[in-house]
């Protein structure tokens, strides 16, 4: 009986152990087939997330290629319309995106850029390049920054004749900058943009991940990856001639990845590059870990087992909805880049387009109106009554050009405000001077008033604050019609410190007025009224804007109320420091009186200036104001004039800044130099284009007294000359 009961539980034992190694076998096989098929899956699902990733980063870097054509279009456009092109590419500002801007006249082989360098097609490959919107793009070079770049050449069409071809060079770092900034894969990717010529990389863009900056060209990227499978350097071959995209595992500094060349822009340029396996693969490291231990568990419990492989379905749910919504969230990212792209395109449209209209309204003017002085020029009324529109039209360009300069200067932070004592009652009256004769002449009714002021002298920006008033009151005249009225209120209110004064200053007029939808755009630039009524006003769009960026830059507040046909009234709130000392007691408003005007008579100016027009102008200027003056053409030759020159010889040097063989800033420094030898100081005058605050602190750091900006204001000018032949004659 033993030896069968012992039987029988060495048969249960067997048994038993049968049916666990049968179960482990079933488990061991089912668990092996469900890891095989999930590798697989997410082996798949990695090349094709891997493909849709390259697929958008193509879309984008082709979208800013045809913007940069359409851009280029534009442009070359805008040529044609021009009657001197050249002289509009010399005068073209570069941008970040822009290095360089040429044209060459049909039939020349050379041209200008904007950068006063002269041009030519020498060096540039367009026939590699591949087209943009039927663009010739030249192959990838390096440029005289050391920055691979490539130009686009766009043919400048008038009336349907040829007649010249713009080249603009544009940089791959463009390209980095609209790239997602987080990269791809974890920052764990690896991406250049290869010139598929010249086999060189051209972009290692920062923000997409790990960055090799050994990786010059593909054989270096070749070499470096230890990339030596002849069968794999064909298919790149091949896949470079065809332009066509490839997929490839390969090992990378012994890590398992997988390579990639795409092609953009029908395969005239490359992103090539590299993702670990690894990062790309995570699921697959952790299913194989589930493995192992469902493995090793097996021996405990088969619920175990069973619970582990829930347990990991559950994991790999999750993980597969992350990667999901990862490559949502990269998704957007890069349609918000290409969206970006699109809109600074179509900013730059409408800003040449208003730029545009306004400046040629008054261009026209000036050039019709000298065409009639010429026809007329026997008749001294005509030229009289031409002569002052053509002013008037100047004026108003000069006008256009200082409050493009004033917006560009507040964005870009550049404004600051020069805090001085000065009085108010005499800053409204000097104001109302300018008013006045222009709403007599329009007919209107202008009333100023200071109220309620308790101290007069007060610190702050002088120059500002008369700007505020200036546009404030010129925006009333432009519209209300003739005999309307206009009121220019000052009030001073409740003190909130003894330190300050709290002013109210309000401007009411009962013109046009505004509907409600125009009062929420005031204050944005480039919009203006749009009726029957007051769409004839001209006027550039800028002056609410600047007025109100320099009201909140002051500390304001700025606030417009109106109704149409009834009026409208700005009203701004300011505190101002109170000066320490009160010398006088406000004074009510009018307008300053003028004593004599200074003479400069007798005074002789050594005036250092290349253009021959800009030259004869300022001689004949100062030939009507009694003054002589000897012109020198460059900076070099006022400096060897003013060492030819006789202590005393001269009384100032007028000096333009962008000039050829020595620019003013050299000149001057120059002049300060041999001062040492003659002994004495002379005032040394900056007159140039460049109207920005840098520009003037540059003419003093080179040893200049005073900075005054072209076109030149004669009355402007005397003063500068006035305060500067006392300050020498005092020492």
């Amino acid at each position: 009986m033993k030896e069968q009961a012992a039987k029988q539980e060495k048969r249960k034992d067997k048994s038993l152990f049968l049916s666990i190694i049968l179960v482990f076998c079933i488990l061991g096989t089912i668990v092996y087939t469900v890891s095989q098929k999930i590798s697989q899956e997410m082996s798949s699902s990695a090349i094709q997330n891997l493909s849709e990733s390259l697929d958008l980063i193509q879309c984008t870097i082709e979208a800013i290629l045809r913007n940069e054509a359409e851009f280029q279009t534009l442009i070359a456009q805008e040529i044609a319309r021009t009657e001197d092109p050249e002289e509009y590419i010399c005068v073209y500002e570069r941008n970040q995106t822009i290095v360089r801007m040429s044209f060459i006249l049909s039939g020349k082989t050379e041209g200008l850029s904007n950068t006063g360098e002269p041009f030519t097609e020498e060096g540039l490959d367009f026939s590699a390049g591949g087209t943009v919107n039927g663009l010739p793009v030249s192959q990838s070079y390096l440029n005289y920054m050391g920055t691979w770049a490539y130009t686009i050449k766009c043919p400048v069409e008038r009336e349907g004749k040829e007649i010249g071809t713009l080249y603009i060079e544009y940089v791959y770092d463009t390209i980095d900058r609209s790239l997602p900034r987080d990269g791809f894969y974890n920052k764990q990717a690896s991406l250049y943009i290869m010139d598929a010529e010249s086999e060189r990389f051209v972009l290692k863009p920062k923000g997409m991940g790990m960055r090799s900056a050994g990786h010059l060209n593909l054989d270096d990227f070749y070499r470096a990856n230890n990339i030596q499978d002849p069968a794999i350097r064909e298919e790149v071959a091949a896949c470079l001639e065809e332009g066509r995209n490839i997929l490839f595992y390969h090992d990378v500094r012994d890590v398992q990845a997988l390579n990639y060349m795409w092609p953009i822009n029908d395969g005239t340029i490359f992103m090539v590059g590299y993702v670990p396996v690894e990062a790309i693969q995570q699921e697959g490291r952790t299913v194989n870990q589930n493995i192992v231990i469902v493995v090793v568990t097996m021996l405990s419990a088969f619920f175990l087992c069973i619970l582990l492989y829930y347990l990991n379905w559950r994991q790999q749910d999750k993980v597969r909805r992350e990667r999901e919504e990862e490559r949502r969230v990269h998704s957007q990212q890069l349609a918000e880049a290409l969206q970006a792209a699109q809109v600074a395109s179509e900013s730059k449209t409408t800003f040449l387009s208003n730029m545009s209209h306004d400046i040629r309204t008054p261009m026209n003017a000036v050039l019709g109106f000298t065409t009639l002085l010429n026809r007329d020029a026997e008749d001294p009324a005509k030229v009289r009554e031409y002569t002052g529109k053509i002013m008037a039209s100047g004026q108003h360009l000069l006008s256009l050009i200082n409050d493009i300069l004033d917006v560009s200067k507040i964005e870009s932070g550049k404004v600051v405000l020069n805090y001085e004592e000065f009085s108010l009652s005499s800053a409204a009256a000097a104001v109302c001077a300018i008013i006045q004769p222009m709403a007599e002449a329009k007919g209107q009714t202008f009333q100023a008033e200071v109220t309620g002021v308790r101290n007069d002298c007060l610190v702050g920006d002088e120059t500002r604050i008369n700007q505020v008033l200036i546009n404030l009151l010129s925006n009333a005249m432009k519209y209300t019609p003739e005999g309307g009225h206009i009121w220019l209120r000052i009030t001073g209110l409740k003190q909130r410190s003894g330190q300050y004064e709290h002013i109210r200053i309000e401007v009411e007029d009962d013109g046009y007025g505004m509907t409600p939808e125009y009062l929420k755009i005031i204050f944005d630039a480039f919009t203006r009224a749009e009726n029957s009524t007051t769409n004839k006003v001209q006027g550039t769009g800028l002056g609410m804007a600047i007025t109100k960026s320099i009201v909140e830059l002051m500390g304001g507040s700025i606030e417009v109320f109106s109704q149409v046909d009834q009026g409208s009234l700005f009203r701004v709130d300011i505190e101002l420091r109170i000066a320490e000392q009160q010398t006088k007691a406000p004074q009510p408003v009018s307008a300053p009186e003028t004593g004599e005007e200074y003479s400069l008579e007798g005074l002789r100016f050594l005036v250092a200036e290349d253009n021959e027009i800009n030259a004869e102008i300022l001689q004949e200027l100062l030939g009507m104001e009694g003054a002589s003056c000897e012109i020198a053409a460059d900076g070099r030759l006022a400096v060897e004039r003013f060492r030819r020159s006789e202590p005393g010889e001269f009384d100032a040097v007028l000096m333009d800044v962008q000039m050829p063989v020595m620019n003013g800033h050299d000149a001057a420094r120059a002049i300060r130099e041999l001062e040492r030898e003659k002994g004495g100081r002379i005032p040394i005058i900056a007159m140039t284009a460049n109207a920005f605050a840098e520009d003037e602190k540059a003419a003093l750091d080179a040893g200049m007294d005073a900075h005054v900006a072209k076109p030149l204001d004669v009355r402007l000018l005397k003063r500068v000359i006035r305060k500067h032949i006392e300050r020498r004659d005092a020492r």
